[in-house]
């Protein structure tokens, strides 16, 4: 039954949020119900789903009470984010007060100024023991003129607030709150709602006047997700997009009936930012398919307290990336030579990622929680996302598929109608099995890309639509590191793993002073100064102390690869580019280039 017309039968926990201090960055909750138990147990996530890393969004709880009556009871913490506490089941209503202190900006995490207010209610709703398949009803007081938005039916600024059949639905319905003007459009019938958070509710403005056209090409992306998945209306009955204009950012966090999205406005000045805004909507959207509704079975039920290591994340999302720069040009809204262009970006990375040959891409899915989400200096030499080699191995499935008369759009239609529709979570098993029921080759080719360190042959696969992936020779000698200017300084932010610069003794941090006995102060004057084979003075100084390193810069490397038409291919590999472009299935299996 949809959420809209469903009523509680069970105990309700109101949840209050207090947002009309917003200068003190402070959101104010109390959770209020009939306790039923004579222990309750009281625990805070851990995680949101979506963002696999444990943030222990506890750090941000203070003052926290528990009152019966006039009683204020006493809380006995059983961990870092768990408290139990003694109560009364015959008693009267129990009230649980906190503040949770917002000033992280983020879409999975919480933010409250005089602007606006966003909420992850992961890192603000406490779990009470018990209750997590019990309604909470959403409540919020605001400041003057602002008003809550939230993908639960419902007003949670009116009296009878916003219902949510469960915990569950009320931690995946991110609250958005402030002076917004809201929009609203119609995918198939389904009702959609798009605001614009840009700072000042003056700044809000500019987005639609910017690109007038706005509200009418998410709606396109949106049909377009749709036709993926073989679906005539969207898998949510209704849907909510917040998007966070900011200076410069990018990201999103999906939700069953909502996205979250962060933009640089300084990226929709550049070109192709506007279309890499609608392949950020497009990935967003398509989630509330794929991920959240056809779901890891690792993740079904969610478990918000620890990490849980889910090795089909690649799929999760590596699939999407991979998708999300084709449905725009499904839509209409972008040319064949612009998807080239944004997929052989992506594939320059992986193939300048050294840490392909460390970590397999399952191992990659497994370890996002200590290594992704955790990425530093070093993290390129020694992983790979699951992301990007994800959507490597996604263009390789559905260019292999294709070969066969298939595709990968069957694959996920099909997994859709057996485990999405009803919710039952996927396994590993289940995502080989409906592969190689398109393709028998893909039980042994699948796992091998998988759990493998190789490549997947990514050259014959581009090779079946007529494209080349070409290499674009660096002009200067290759040494290994990248550098950046910061206060004046010529720093080394990155040393690759076996460089000329590691093996020369260069740290991530080191400030370059002279090469050769020339100064340095650009990053050009170090590629200038730069002989292949010749051992060379490098002055640096680290911990402000002057160190001498002698530096033998190694023949230049490929600094970048390009996705090319191949102007030799056969005709049948120009007509299955076209239709694979469109996302199409094939009518019959093609012929070996």
């Amino acid at each position: 039954m949809p959420a809209s017309s469903w009523c509680p039968d069970t105990a309700v926990i109101d949840v209050h949020l207090d947002l009309r201090d917003p200068g003190s960055h402070l959101v104010g909750v109390e959770l209020q119900f009939l306790p039923r138990f004579t222990q309750l147990r009281l625990r805070l996530p851990g995680w949101t789903p979506g963002s696999y890393l444990i943030r222990d969004y506890v750090r941000h709880l203070e003052a926290l009470e528990v009152q019966q009556g006039e009683a204020l009871l006493p809380l006995q913490r059983l961990g870092p984010a768990c408290w139990q506490v003694g109560v009364d089941p015959h008693g009267p209503e129990l009230r649980i007060r906190y503040r949770v202190l917002a000033t992280e900006l983020s879409v999975r995490t919480c933010h409250l100024d005089q602007d606006h207010g966003f909420l992850a209610l992961a890192g603000v709703v406490l779990e009470v023991e018990g209750e997590r398949w019990s309604a909470h009803r959403l409540r919020c007081q605001l400041p003057p003129h602002w008003h809550a938005f939230t993908p639960l039916p419902g007003d949670p600024s009116a009296t009878e607030g916003a219902i949510a059949r469960d915990y569950d639905q009320l931690l995946d319905s991110p609250l958005e709150a402030g002076p917004h003007v809201v929009h609203r459009f119609e995918v198939a019938g389904v009702p959609h709602r798009w605001l614009t958070w840009a700072g000042p509710a003056a700044a809000e403005g500019w987005l639609l006047e910017r690109f007038p056209s706005l509200l009418a090409d998410v709606q396109r992306v949106c049909l377009a997700c749709c036709q993926l998945m073989g679906e005539p209306r969207p898998a949510a009955h209704h849907y909510l997009f917040i998007l966070h204009l900011l200076d410069e950012g990018y990201g999103g966090l999906e939700h069953d009936d909502a996205s979250v999205l962060v933009y640089g406005r300084r990226n929709l000045e550049k070109p192709g930012g506007y279309r890499k805004l609608l392949q950020l909507v497009a990935h967003e959207y398509l989630h509330q398919w794929n991920v959240r509704r056809l779901r890891p079975a690792e993740l079904t039920p969610i478990d918000y307290h620890q990490p849980v290591p889910t090795p089909s994340l690649w799929f999760a999302e590596g699939v999407t990336s991979y998708v999300d720069q084709l449905l725009p040009l499904v839509a209409g809204l972008s040319s064949p030579d612009e998807v080239l262009e944004d997929l052989g970006a992506d594939l320059s990375r992986y193939k300048l990622t050294p840490g392909r040959a460390v970590q397999s891409l399952r191992s990659s899915s497994q370890e996002a929680w200590v290594k992704l989400y955790r990425a530093d200096a070093y993290a390129g030499d020694s992983q790979v996302s699951y992301y990007l080699k994800g959507a490597v191995v996604a263009l390789c499935l559905d260019l292999h598929l294709r070969s066969q008369g298939s595709c990968l759009a069957e694959v996920l239609q099909a997994l859709w109608r057996s485990h999405g529709r009803c919710g039952r979570g996927y396994s590993e098993t289940d995502l080989l099995e409906a592969f190689a029921a398109r393709s028998t080759e893909l039980r042994q080719l699948l796992p091998q890309w998988l759990n493998s360190l190789d490549d997947p042959d990514l050259d014959s696969c581009l090779q079946q639509v007529g494209l080349l992936l070409v290499p674009v020779q660096g002009s200067s000698p290759w040494i290994g590191v990248s550098v950046a200017v910061e206060n004046g300084q010529l720093l080394a932010r990155r040393v690759q793993r076996g460089s000329a610069a590691e093996t020369a003794g260069l740290c991530v941090g080191d400030e370059l002073l002279a090469l050769e006995g020339q100064r340095l102060r650009q990053p050009e004057d170090l590629s200038g100064g730069l002989r292949c084979g010749v051992s060379q003075e490098l002055l640096i100084s680290r911990r402000c102390q002057v160190r001498s390193l002698t530096l033998c810069a190694q023949p230049a490397a490929s600094e970048r690869y390009r996705l090319v038409v191949d102007t030799n291919a056969s005709h049948a590999a120009t007509e299955q580019r076209q239709r694979w472009l469109s996302l199409l299935a094939n009518a019959a299996p093609l012929e070996s280039p």
